[in-house]
C-alpha cells in the first residue's frame, strides 16, 4: 500500500498527528498512517501522566522506532485526561492500527468553544494529503 490511509472524519497537524473530537471538550490524539510508515517498527511510546498540562505546538511525548525517535506534539492546550495503556505492552499498535487501537492520549480543554476553534484551524484529509505528497 503506497497511499497513506487518511480517514475523512479526522483533523490533522503538520507534525503528522491526527485529532478526533471525542467529547464536548476532549480530543483523542494519535500519529498518522504516513508518520508510522516513516518511523517503521515502533518499539516504545513515552507518554505523559494523566493530569499533565500540555501546550499546543509543544512536544509532550515520544515515539521510538527501530529507525529513530520522534516527538509527539500537542495540537491543543489542555490537560492529559487519558492514556492508551495498551501501548506499554504493545507499542506496535501504532503501526498496525494507527487510527483506532494505536491512539496515544486524550486531551481535555478548558472550554468547548476554544476546542472547536482549534479544530477548525487544523488540516482536513485533502490538505494533509497535499503536505505529504500523497494526492
Amino acid at each position: 500500500m503506497t497511499e497513506a490511509s487518511l480517514p475523512e472524519d479526522l483533523r490533522y497537524t503538520r507534525e503528522h498527528e491526527w485529532v478526533l473530537k471525542s467529547g464536548d471538550s476532549t480530543v483523542r490524539i494519535g500519529i498518522t498512517d504516513y508518520a508510522q510508515r516513516q518511523l517503521n517498527d515502533v518499539v516504545f511510546v513515552q507518554l505523559p501522566d494523566v493530569g499533565k498540562k500540555v501546550t499546543a505546538g509543544e512536544p509532550f511525548g515520544e515515539v521510538e522506532s527501530t529507525k529513530s525517535v520522534s516527538d509527539i506534539f500537542a495540537p491543543v492546550n489542555g490537560t492529559i485526561s487519558a492514556l492508551n495503556e495498551a501501548l506499554s505492552d504493545s507499542p506496535e499498535l501504532v503501526n498496525t492500527d494507527p487510527y483506532s487501537g494505536g491512539w496515544l492520549v486524550e486531551i481535555a480543554v478548558a472550554d468547548a468553544g476554544s476546542l472547536d476553534e482549534a479544530l477548525g484551524g487544523m488540516l482536513g484529509a485533502a490538505e494533509y494529503r497535499e503536505i505529504i505528497g500523497d494526492e
